[in-house]
C-alpha cells in the first residue's frame, strides 16, 4: 500500500491539522507562520498565512465543533484563531511559561486545551466568559524534563503526557465552573485539578506520541529506545505490554480502532501494530510495503505494575525477529513527525489519516480495502 495522495507543500513541515470538513489543511513550514491551503478543483491553493508568533510553531490543532485553530510556539505563547468574515483573528493566551511551548491539543468537548512545554509544566487553558479572554492553570512540579506530547481522555477530564524524562503521566484536569462531574468518568470524576492519577515508568529514554484508544480503555506511547508501550486498566495497578522494534524509533502514534495503532517516526514509513483476540499487541507490517514482510513479528514483553515497582517486567516472551523487508522512502523521504486522523462523523473507526514530516510532504493514507488489516478495524 502507498498513500492515496501526496502533496509537497514546503521544504519542511513541523506540524499540521485539518479543517472540520477536510477541505483545508493548516501547517507550519518550519518557521513562525501557519499556512492554510484549500483544495480547489484537485489543486491546493494557499488562502491564508497566519502571522503572529515570533519563533517556530511547534503545535497546531483545529477544533472540529467550533472551527477554531490553536497554535503553540517556541516563543512561549499560544494563540486561539477565530474566523471572522474572511480573516483569521488571533487571541493571545497567557501561558506564563519561561521555556518553549512544544505541543497543543483541544479537549474532546473543546472547552479546554492543553499546552506542553520545555518548562516542565503543562498549561490547561480555558475561556473565561466574564473577562472575555483565555486563561491557564498550570500543572507544576510533576515533570522532570520537557513535556513532548499531551493526549485527552474521551471523558474530557484526564490528560496523559509524555516527557523527555522517560515517563508517561496521567493527570486530572477538572476545573470548577468549566467541567461537570460525569458518572462516566468513574472514580476519576472526584479527582482535583492537577492530581497525579498514575505515573508510568516503562521507558528508560525520551517518550513521545501518547494517545488514548477511542473508548479510553487503552493508552499507548512510544519511547526513543525503539519501543512502544500499551497500558490497560489505568489506575493503581495498570497492566502494560511493551513491543520492541528492530527498526528506528517512533515519534507519534494514532489509534485507528480499539485494536490497531499506526506509528510514525524515523523509518519514514508508517508502521501497523495490532492486538489479537487475547489482547496481545504485536507489529504487523509497514504500510509502505508492497508485500507483508515474512516472519516480521516483533518481541512482546509484559509487565504488571504494583506501586513503586511499576515497570519491572514479569516473565514474558521476547521472540527475536528476522530483519524486516521494509521499503524506505516510498512516500516520505525524511522523519515523519506528525500523524492526524481524518475522521468521519458518527464513525468511531478511523480509516483515513494524514502524515507530515521533515521532507515537507503531507500524505493521505486510506486503510479501506486492506484485507489483512480489516480484521482489526
Amino acid at each position: 500500500m502507498t498513500a492515496i495522495a501526496v502533496h509537497g507543500f514546503a521544504q519542511c513541515i513541523t506540524c499540521h491539522a485539518w479543517s472540520p470538513d477536510h477541505s483545508m489543511v493548516a501547517f507550519c513550514p518550519n518557521n513562525n507562520e501557519v499556512h492554510i491551503y484549500k483544495s480547489v478543483q484537485d489543486n491546493w491553493e494557499r488562502i491564508h498565512v497566519l502571522q503572529k508568533h515570533d519563533q517556530i510553531i511547534s503545535g497546531i490543532d483545529w477544533s472540529v465543533k467550533s472551527n477554531r485553530i490553536v497554535t503553540a510556539s517556541h516563543d512561549r505563547n499560544s494563540y486561539v484563531w477565530n474566523l471572522e468574515g474572511s480573516e483569521w483573528v488571533p487571541t493571545l493566551v497567557i501561558l506564563r511559561l519561561n521555556r518553549a511551548a512544544l505541543c497543543v491539543q483541544w479537549s474532546p468537548k473543546e472547552n479546554k486545551f492543553a499546552v506542553g512545554s520545555g518548562a516542565k509544566t503543562v498549561c490547561i487553558c480555558y475561556y473565561e466568559q466574564e473577562n472575555n479572554w483565555w486563561v491557564s492553570k498550570l500543572l507544576r512540579k510533576r515533570h522532570d524534563s520537557s513535556v513532548t506530547n499531551v493526549a485527552w481522555h474521551p471523558n474530557n477530564l484526564l490528560l496523559a503526557t509524555t516527557s523527555t524524562d522517560g515517563k508517561c503521566r496521567i493527570f486530572s484536569t477538572f476545573i470548577k465552573g468549566v467541567d461537570t462531574k460525569d458518572s462516566k468518568a468513574g472514580a476519576f470524576s472526584d479527582s482535583k485539578f492537577g492530581e497525579l492519577i498514575v505515573q508510568l515508568d516503562l521507558s528508560f529514554s525520551w517518550a513521545f506520541g501518547v494517545k488514548w484508544s477511542p473508548s479510553g480503555k487503552t493508552l499507548a506511547y512510544a519511547g526513543h529506545n525503539s519501543m512502544i508501550y500499551f497500558v490497560d486498566e489505568i489506575g493503581p495497578s495498570p497492566l502494560a505490554q511493551n513491543v520492541a522494534l528492530r527498526d528506528l524509533p517512533l515519534r507519534d502514534i494514532l489509534f485507528v480502532s480499539e485494536r490497531m495503532v499506526i506509528g510514525v517516526g524515523f523509518d519514514c514509513n508508517p508502521m501497523v501494530f495490532a492486538a489479537d483476540e487475547r489482547g496481545i499487541w504485536s507489529f504487523i507490517r509497514f504500510l509502505g510495503e508492497r508485500k507483508t514482510a515474512s516472519a516480521s513479528k516483533y518481541g512482546s514483553q509484559f509487565s504488571e505494575a504494583f506501586g513503586k515497582l511499576y515497570g519491572q517486567p514479569r516473565q514474558g516472551v521476547d521472540n527475536e525477529s528476522v530483519e524486516s523487508s521494509r521499503l524506505r522512502g516510498i512516500v516520505h523521504e525524511n522523519c515523519i513527525n506528525c500523524i492526524v486522523p481524518l475522521r468521519e462523523r458518527r464513525v468511531s473507526t478511523i480509516k483515513r489519516f494524514s502524515t507530515s514530516g521533515l521532507d515537507g510532504k503531507v500524505a493521505i493514507w486510506d486503510l479501506e480495502g486492506q484485507a489483512d488489516l480489516s480484521q482489526y478495524l
